[in-house]
């Protein structure tokens, strides 16, 4: 029986199905719309590191084939079919995507949905509507994402823009088109599903209606009757590009010659136009005062070739600052580096020092340190979140209180915390240990308690730490960028730098006093360590900066 997905939930493939040859079908329409569905092949870092693993209509499968556009059939938009053990190991992630082909927004989508069809047999799906959107022009639908194992995501996040955003997004670029001569009719045709005549795929692809020969061997489900499809393309080109062609504009001049001042235009004067003549050489005197050198026009004449004035010279847009060059500047330009990054994930870095969790994706709380918000969007409530008499006490005795608040809601909201760098750990039932005073979010699903280091006491209050577990993600802060180490029963860390370690490891509070040093002045102020052992696997997590 098919499991139905909301937005945010996530399952490992082995627990959908034991098959690694999948049907992926994509269902959405709207009135008057049509879509692009895509599948981008990303790489560790969510890249697209290699455009041949953009699997769209014009560039239908992967080079070993691991990824196929199938086309419209059995119902869906579109389909995919999808081997995940022939998918290269350089490949970490298949995000599939829609996006509007035509004028509109996602808003006006109707019912629409994301399927896995594995020997026939739908195993999961994953169902949206319009409403669930807003102005958005694509939509991240569901990711096969690899984490040890393949897993799959139901994502549901509208992105800005269309294919071409998107695939600036994911790293890729689109090439710029020439106009081409005038094609005779009929020269480009538009893509068309392959044809159902022969065997239907062997993998569990619905099978179309008009098949006669018996269903695979997987077992298809019979497809429903066929309804009149949109058209998906009218050519075989990506998107069309967003800037308009940048206006002709008069030559840059050229560089004033080494120890010459460069020549700025005079006022009233059009850069690039009715230059004046070039400075005299040095210690040479200009004309006198009052009078036009050798060449120049009369005065109250503009100089041959310049426009009226108060026009704009040929070319130049009017109510554009002469001298900005067209499409190089503004705030678009200036603010571009800076924009908003959406990955269709929980939690997004937005850069090192900022970070930003979706609320409608997973429907858990989050808890935050109070005052780390920013800014937010949508509809967020902001609730005080105590800890109790009994939290209190251990909290004040042991150092490890937290000035927590709850975020729940819809929407994004963006944290940050003095200008400390943020890292998002994502558990799976694993543990990590850190300090309350390391810690600016997690998600309200993991269990979390005091855990006391086992010694006779160290310096700094650091005999105590939190100790996080369960499935989610905690937001660590640190100053400057760490660095992680695996444990080995040589691993030693300050007390004071030293941020978190897996729950695993093993505390050692180790002090390297000795009688005979104590008799000489002074000491390196290195007398107490925490040495780590554990089982292959462990780490720890160190700072650059001492508390």
């Amino acid at each position: 029986m098919a499991r139905e997905f909301q937005r945010g939930h996530k399952a490992k493939i082995s627990d959908l199905t034991s098959g690694t040859d999948l049907y992926v079908g994509v269902q959405i329409a709207g009135p008057g719309l049509t879509f692009d569905i895509s599948c981008f092949g990303l790489d560790a870092n969510e890249q697209l590191s290699d455009d041949r693993y953009f699997i769209f209509f014009n560039q239908p499968k992967s080079p070993e084939e691991s990824i196929q556009l199938l086309g419209a059939q059995a119902g869906d938009t579109e389909s995919f079919r999808v081997t995940l053990d022939r998918i290269p190991a350089n490949i970490h992630k298949l995000s599939f995507t829609a996006t509007l082909d035509s004028a509109g927004q996602m808003s006006q989508v109707g019912p629409g949905y994301i399927r896995i069809v594995a020997g026939g047999e739908e195993v999961v799906k994953y169902a949206f509507t319009g409403s669930e959107f807003t102005t958005e022009r694509a939509v991240m639908l569901g990711d096969f994402y690899l984490k040890d194992v393949w897993r799959f995501a139901a994502v549901g996040q509208g992105f800005d823009g269309g294919l071409e955003a998107l695939l600036k997004n994911f790293g890729g670029e689109v090439a710029e088109e020439e106009a081409p001569a005038a094609p005779p009719q009929g020269a480009a045709p538009s893509f068309a599903p392959p044809a159902q005549a022969a065997a239907p795929p062997a993998f569990g692809a619905p099978a179309t209606p008009q098949a006669p020969q018996p269903a695979p061997a997987f077992g298809a489900p019979p497809a429903p009757a066929p309804a009149p499809q949109q058209p998906i393309h009218a050519a075989p080109t990506i998107a069309a590009p967003m800037a308009p062609a940048p206006a002709p504009h008069a030559p840059a001049p050229a560089p004033a010659p080494y120890g010459q001042l460069p020549q700025q235009p005079q006022f009233g004067q059009v850069p690039g136009q009715g230059a004046p003549p070039a400075a005299p050489p040095y210690g040479q005197q200009a004309p006198p005062f009052g009078q036009q050198p050798p060449g120049a026009p009369p005065f109250g004449q503009q100089p041959p070739g310049a426009p009226p004035f108060g026009q704009q010279p040929p070319g130049m847009q009017q109510g554009v600052p002469q001298g900005v060059p067209a499409g190089g500047a503004g705030l678009q330009a200036a603010l571009s580096p800076y924009k908003e990054t959406a990955t269709g994930q929980r939690w997004t870095s937005q850069n090192q020092q900022l970070m930003r969790v979706d609320l409608t994706m997973g429907g858990t709380p989050v808890l935050a340190r109070q005052g780390s918000m920013v800014m937010y969007q949508g509809k967020v409530d902001f609730g005080y979140k105590g800890a109790g008499f009994a939290g209190r006490v251990v909290g004040n005795a042991t150092g490890q209180e937290m000035q927590l608040m709850r975020c729940t809601g819809r929407g994004q909201v963006f944290l940050a915390e003095e200008g400390s760098h943020l890292h998002p750990i994502e558990l799976q039932g694993d543990g990590i240990c850190v300090s309350a005073e390391s810690v600016l979010a997690f998600d309200e699903s993991l269990q979390y308690e005091v855990r006391r280091i086992e010694g006779h006491g160290i310096p700094g209050g650091a005999l105590f730490t939190m100790q996080f577990q369960g499935t989610g993600t905690v937001v660590i802060k640190t100053h400057g960028v760490p660095v992680v180490l695996p444990v080995t029963p040589t691993t030693f860390a300050d007390c004071n730098a030293v941020v978190a370690w897996s729950s695993a490891s093993q505390v050692i509070i180790s002090s390297q006093v000795r009688l005979r040093r104590n008799a000489y002045p002074g000491h390196s102020g290195e007398t107490v360590n925490l040495q780590f052992r554990g089982a292959p696997g462990n780490f720890i997590v160190v700072q650059p900066y001492e508390v």
